[in-house]
């Protein structure tokens, strides 16, 4: 699952009950990426061999260029978006959410797990399944970039850590 909940430390002054961190599921990693380019390069110029030493392979060579780094570029930005990470952190007076994007920039909120209320829409127009944090008079998302099923099992455990919250205050 493209989420975890770390166990907290202990021995650490003003520890949180519970910390999850989501982040985007990676279906190629980056040892995969250079198999990939590799691959491709290699596919595309198996045609090209039948053109070696003629004008014709000028003509085709600057394709072939911008299509291999076509495709490094998405590739590469895709793992830049995918470099987006959700720290939610739970202490029994207050609930941080922590949502870093390198292309968008940081955002946080603050609010007291007593007051918070989850909530889980099954029939969201963009997400379904879709998780929210109401608190401090805002609604925040959480995992939207997570499957249907990965935000059904999450609104479950998040639950249930709320509750514990709010217990030992």
């Amino acid at each position: 699952m493209p989420y975890e909940w770390i166990a907290p430390d202990v021995g650490a002054p003003d520890a949180p009950l519970a910390e999850l961190h989501l982040w985007p599921y990676r279906s190629l990693l980056r040892r995969d990426f250079v198999v990939f380019i590799s691959a491709t390069v290699a596919l595309i110029l198996v045609p090209l061999l039948v053109v070696i030493g003629s004008p014709v392979l000028w003509g085709l060579l600057p394709f072939f260029i911008i299509a291999v780094a076509g495709l490094w570029y998405g590739l590469h930005r895709s793992y830049k978006d995918g470099e987006l990470l959700e720290v939610l952190r739970l202490w029994p007076d207050r609930i941080t959410l922590h949502h870093h994007n390198p292309r968008r920039g940081d955002k946080s909120w603050e609010a007291n797990p007593y007051w918070v209320r989850l909530k889980l829409d099954p029939t969201h127009d963009r997400v379904p399944n879709y998780i929210t944090l109401k608190g401090a008079d805002r609604v925040v998302e959480l995992g939207a970039f997570l499957s249907e099923e990965e935000r059904a099992a999450l609104f479950d455990e998040l639950d249930d850590a709320l509750r514990r919250a709010r217990g030992a205050q």
